[in-house]
């Protein structure tokens, strides 16, 4: 009990640090209120912590557009990237030549959610003595549940079944859950959630968890365990009940001026700041050496900006693969004029384009920009249904209407038909490709490529030989495994 005793003390230090910071070291506050043992019985106290467990779940306070996303499309058939001394990680990746030893498994894809979980426990084990009405206790309960669900979800999808954790009190090690107890417990969790989170666009601050949001965690969840019925239900609820819609230009979607918008309805917020582990530094790794200037938008370098030697660039074949109409295309740069005034064409080196989907913050600094990223959005909602119900169904019009929603928006002319598609098989592999070039820099195509069985085929046509069927997994980090006996590693590893 000494032991969870100075542990919740610190965590509760490092949260009003946090939370704080030292914009607010000259505010004078009871020191009986602030005490260790009474400041998780305040509204102050449980909202410094629900906002750490937020941050840590969305990644808030790490690098979040680079290695939250960025490494799981290296696995795929979109994107690659050279240079810095991320390189040196990024190559195991496009190789598929990982192994539990490397960083970004344990500090980003491990430690962050399960730290948002612990914060999640310890607001919930903290609730019966706060002071504060049942109606407020209720939404904390339900915001808590929400983010230990999310998290558990993103666990999930990278490592397979891991420890479930539920107390603060938990034994230090535990053994790996079965994957039908984990799956029950999410879908728990979120469908309890889901009963008291608040209406969207009601929720207290932009960035709380909201009743679409859990929605639409479910149908994804749902969606990638191919339980095709209910995601096709989610996701049909969030069409029904809720007004959201495809934003009307698909370029300026992902304006920071633009973020608040009616078709995220998930975001990892992001902030420009002198800490850039808050805010969005993709483009940093988009520009291409020398940029200036933009010439199909005149997009001016500005001598805030830094502009990385980590280079992330998209693979031809997939630029290419696009509709010549299809506008989600312009996000991707393929000519730019370099500093010495000359018209540089990215297409004479292979695989060199760039992704500026993430549009540079006018206000951005060094490498801080304040785009957020978007994890679910209206899009992914309409192609989500039209997915699952062409899985339960066969080739179907409702899929096809819904899928030329989302091309109408991207400028193409010309709609998809029933005729165009024989089977259920084709009509799968045209939702694939609806969703590569909706979703491109948005971290989607890993899961993507799994569900549908194409990560290891894709990975052996472009020449990673290496990679296996193990592959769909991530192994559990070195680190966690040497400090858990009780821990069996992931197959392959």
């Amino acid at each position: 009990m000494k032991i969870k005793k100075i542990y919740r003390n610190l965590v509760i230090v490092l949260t009003v640090l946090f939370n704080f910071g030292c914009a607010d070291y000259l505010e004078e506050n009871p020191y009986s209120q602030l005490a260790p043992e009474n400041f998780l019985k305040t509204r102050e106290g449980i909202e410094s912590l629900m906002g750490a467990a937020y941050a840590n779940a969305s990644n808030m306070i790490s690098n979040n557009s680079i290695y939250t996303f960025a490494a799981d499309e290296w696995t795929t058939d979109f994107a690659y990237q050279t240079g810095d001394g991320v390189n040196a990680t990024a190559v195991q990746y496009i190789n598929f030549t990982w192994d539990a030893s490397i960083g970004l498994l344990q500090s980003q894809n491990w430690d962050y959610p399960y730290r948002a979980i612990r914060n999640a426990n310890l607001v919930l084990e903290n609730l019966d003595e706060l002071e504060a009405s049942e109606s407020l206790k209720t939404l904390y309960t339900a915001e808590a549940r929400f983010i230990r669900a999310t998290c558990y979800i993103k666990l999930y999808w990278k490592f397979g079944p891991v420890p479930l954790r539920l107390s603060t009190e938990d034994d230090v090690q535990l053994p790996r859950a079965s994957s039908e107890e984990l799956a029950n417990f999410i879908e728990t969790e979120l469908l309890a959630a889901l009963e008291d989170l608040p209406d969207p666009g009601q929720e207290a601050n932009y960035g709380r968890a909201h009743k679409a949001a859990a929605q639409g965690w479910l149908s994804n969840f749902y969606l990638n365990n191919k339980e095709w019925q209910k995601s096709a239900e989610f996701a049909g609820q969030i069409m029904n009940q809720w007004n959201y819609e495809l934003f009307p230009i698909y370029e300026d979607l992902f304006k920071v001026e633009n973020e608040i918008n009616s078709e995220y309805i998930w975001v990892r917020p992001a902030k420009t700041s002198a800490d850039r582990r808050a805010s969005n530094s993709w483009m940093n790794t988009a520009f291409p050496v020398g940029f200036a200037k933009d010439p199909r938008t005149g997009l001016e370098f500005s001598n805030a900006w830094r502009n990385w030697p980590n280079e992330s660039r998209i693979r031809d074949k997939f630029y290419f693969s696009f509709d010549e109409d299809d506008r989600r295309r312009d996000l991707i740069l393929h000519e730019y004029i370099n500093t010495d005034g000359e018209l540089i064409s990215l297409l004479d080196e292979e695989d060199n384009t760039r992704s500026f989907k993430y549009w540079p913050d006018p206000e951005g600094v060094n490498a801080s920009f304040g785009n957020d990223i978007p994890e679910i959005r209206f899009a992914e909602i309409l192609l989500n249904r039209a997915e699952a119900l062409n899985e339960l169904n066969g080739v179907n019009q409702e899929s096809i209407d819904l899928i030329n929603r989302v091309r109408e928006r991207a400028g193409i002319t010309t709609p998809l038909s029933l005729n165009d598609f024989s089977s259920k098989e084709e009509l799968r592999m045209q939702v694939l490709d609806e969703r590569g070039w909706e979703f491109y820099s948005e971290g989607k195509r890993r899961l993507d490529l799994i569900r549908m069985d194409k990560l290891i085929e894709f990975a052996h046509a472009r020449g990673a030989t290496n990679a296996k069927p193990y592959h769909r997994l991530y192994p559990i980090p070195f680190a966690t495994m040497d400090a858990n006996p009780l821990l069996v590693q992931n197959e392959g590893y």
